[in-house]
């Protein structure tokens, strides 16, 4: 691209040394302006080039690019789950009724009556994303002054709510559809179409598993974590109306394999036992979910690496993952997720 100054030393090269070309004079005002208009364009012209292909493309002009593979950007989606209310006899929650842990809202979707002291109640977050995804026993507060109701938990963590997907992702899945096509049902195919499902955050697929004609399907969600059954259900459907004719094929969620890490660190000044915790917790948890699915084994020097590079962590020693010194093997089936984290 030339900048505005390149532009105006060819012009002014090509206008007599008689004219006064000068700053402020006439001839000087009229190129600056040309220039400036001319930089614009190219730099516009540039632009267009970047959104026109797929490795730089962005935003909607990307959509655009994929959408013509058949490739289309996963969109948000609200977390769900089930909430445990303990209370009097026949005390009705109604539909709609807000719970919420501290500034996260959630919904009950229907109507259920308090039974031997206890009922249960699907909920949906109020705002779509990962926003939701809260760990289990924090969703314990209800709206309002709803008597008969004397606790509320969420038993699980939930981990089903899903940020729009990002630029990176869908081009990556929109390269493995152009360069891996379609070849009536191989294992491209089916990873293909298990990770085009909202909510899918990766796929194994595990050819003849038990026998001639089998397949089996292992998921996880965007959250590299097992997979529920409502998402299980929808993979399993959109999956049935793609794949040949004569397969039998297994969806199935990967097993959560957690990794426990226990470790002795010296501090960095001005950082504490739990802001250095978190930290760690935080970097570990986002590289194994990095490589989610496609490693045979977590590496011990890789977590120590992870666990050296976090804020507030000048150095370590007495690593034990899982109780060991040695990396941790992961089968096909599972997922690694970061389980307990001592930090001493």
């Amino acid at each position: 691209m030339s900048t505005k100054e390149e532009i105006m030393t060819r012009m002014f090269s090509v206008i007599p040394d008689s004219y006064d070309k000068s700053e402020g004079s006439f001839i000087y005002d009229a190129v600056v302006a040309v220039a400036i208009a001319l930089e614009d364009g190219y730099l516009e012209m540039d632009e267009f080039l970047n959104r026109a292909f797929l490795d730089t493309s962005y935003d909607e002009y990307l959509d655009r690019i994929t959408d013509q593979y058949g490739v289309y950007r996963k969109q948000a989606t609200a977390s769900t789950t089930v909430l445990n209310i303990n209370g009097t006899n026949g005390t009705v929650i109604p539909s709609e009724t807000r719970f919420y842990s501290n500034d996260v809202y959630f919904v009950s979707d229907e109507e259920v009556t308090i039974t031997n002291g206890t009922a249960s109640v699907n909920v949906t977050c109020e705002v779509e994303g990962t926003l939701g995804n809260v760990p289990a026993n924090t969703i314990v507060n209800i709206e309002g002054s709803l008597s008969g109701i004397t606790s509320v938990t969420n038993p699980n963590p939930v981990t089903n709510g899903t940020n729009i997907e990002d630029d990176e992702t869908l081009r990556q899945r929109a390269y493995d559809v152009i360069q891996t096509p379609s070849a009536s049902g191989n294992v491209q195919d089916y990873e293909n179409w298990c990770t085009e499902v909202n909510g899918v955050g990766g796929a194994t697929i595990i050819p003849l598993w038990n026998g001639n004609g089998t397949v089996k399907c292992v998921i996880v969600n965007s959250s590299k974590r097992a997979a529920d059954s409502t998402l299980i259900s929808s993979v399993q459907t959109s999956v049935e109306s793609k794949r040949p004719i004569g397969a039998t094929v297994s969806y199935v969620s990967a097993t959560e394999l957690p990794i426990n890490v226990s470790v002795d660190v010296t501090f960095a000044s001005g950082y504490d036992l739990t802001q250095v915790t978190t930290n760690i917790t935080t970097v570990l948890t986002e590289y194994l979910k990095s490589i989610a699915l496609t490693t045979s084994s977590i590496s011990y020097a890789m977590l120590g690496s992870k666990i050296l590079s976090s804020a507030g962590v000048l150095d370590y020693q007495n690593l034990t993952l899982n109780g060991t010194t040695s990396n941790v093997s992961v089968l096909n089936t599972e997922v690694a997720v970061v389980g307990t984290v001592n930090v001493t």
